[in-house]
């Protein structure tokens, strides 16, 4: 029940909230609470992936870039993440999370998803992301960029995210 709360209030407040391009960071703010703690009483583990979700939300809704995909018949999915934890998240401790676009490649976009309190880094993740169609398939990448408007320039995946990328690929060849 809180994550439906967290999203209807997440929905509410949007909606006031400056346009981004799809470049550009979004920070949404969040605020610990008892729902989120795990047996330590510190944030649990999934919580971050929930919220991180609502980060990469917040990107696409203020972007517009949502709307255009919705109306395309497309639809997001996480194919692979990877989540660094440094420092705890106690109960009522307020945090930013800030998303942005690294960079994509012929299949895949990234994105990174930092956690942050003050300049402190809670957390960091990376992560590889797709767009299917609801009448089955994946969207082209050159598709999603068409859809998404103009590039900027300097847009080239960091080469540790390639190397992450190909390491947890071939991870799941050997299984």
């Amino acid at each position: 029940m809180n994550l439906y709360f967290r999203l209807l209030v997440f929905m509410i407040r949007i909606r006031f909230r400056s346009r981004l391009s799809m470049w550009d960071t979004s920070h949404t703010r969040f605020r610990v609470n008892p729902a989120d703690l795990d047996l330590q009483r510190h944030m649990n583990n999934g919580r971050y992936l929930t919220l991180m979700d609502l980060g990469r939300m917040d990107l696409m809704l203020r972007s517009g870039f949502w709307k255009r995909i919705v109306e395309e018949g497309w639809y997001p999915v996480v194919a692979g993440q990877s989540i660094t934890y440094r420092r705890s998240l106690q109960l009522w401790q307020s945090f930013d999370l800030s998303s942005r676009v690294l960079g994509y490649d012929e299949r895949w976009i990234y994105m990174e998803q930092v956690f942050r309190v003050g300049d402190k880094v809670y957390a960091d993740a990376v992560v590889r992301a797709r767009f299917l169609k609801k009448t089955g398939g994946s969207v082209d990448i050159e598709e999603v960029l068409a859809l998404v408007g103009e590039v900027p320039d300097d847009m080239q995946v960091p080469t540790w995210v390639t190397a992450w990328n190909e390491a947890s690929s071939q991870h799941g060849r050997e299984l």
